[in-house]
């Protein structure tokens, strides 16, 4: 209650709220189970989808504390991650190539130039100057 309160209260005020990409986002993203991919596993998915956002954007980011978009970005980059992983595919940096393995896991998955196209526009506007009053 007491943390719901605080976050409406910095809305309020203008301040931006922090998020955090968990393993639970990830897979939620690409409708699997800890039983198709291990905690471990999601969460080096995670951080090297931070690591490869942070490259293409020039600056440090903290999966576990970072703005919505950016959460948003490293939870879609690291479902990629994951799509390959459950096909047999590969994944470094932006360059995916999926395999057939494992396939009926993946099927109720959305399509992986979705997640990529979804991807894009996002990192297109986190490279965008922030032209405004500080």
């Amino acid at each position: 209650m007491l943390s719901s309160q605080l976050k409406s209260q910095d809305v309020a005020l203008g301040f931006e709220t922090l998020a955090n990409v968990t393993v639970d986002d990830v897979r939620d993203t690409v409708n699997v189970t800890s039983n198709d991919i291990p905690d471990v596993k999601v969460s080096k998915m995670i951080k090297r989808a931070e690591v490869t956002l942070e490259l293409e954007l020039g600056k440090e980011i903290d999966s576990e504390d970072c703005t919505d978009a950016e959460k948003e970005a490293i939870t879609i980059l690291a479902a990629i991650h994951a799509i390959c992983y459950l096909t047999g595919g590969s994944a470094a940096g932006l360059n995916f190539s999926v395999g057939d393995q494992n396939v009926n896991v993946v099927s109720k998955a959305p399509p992986l130039d979705v997640l990529q196209s979804e991807f894009e526009r996002i990192l297109s506007s986190l490279r965008q100057p922030y032209v405004g009053k500080v």
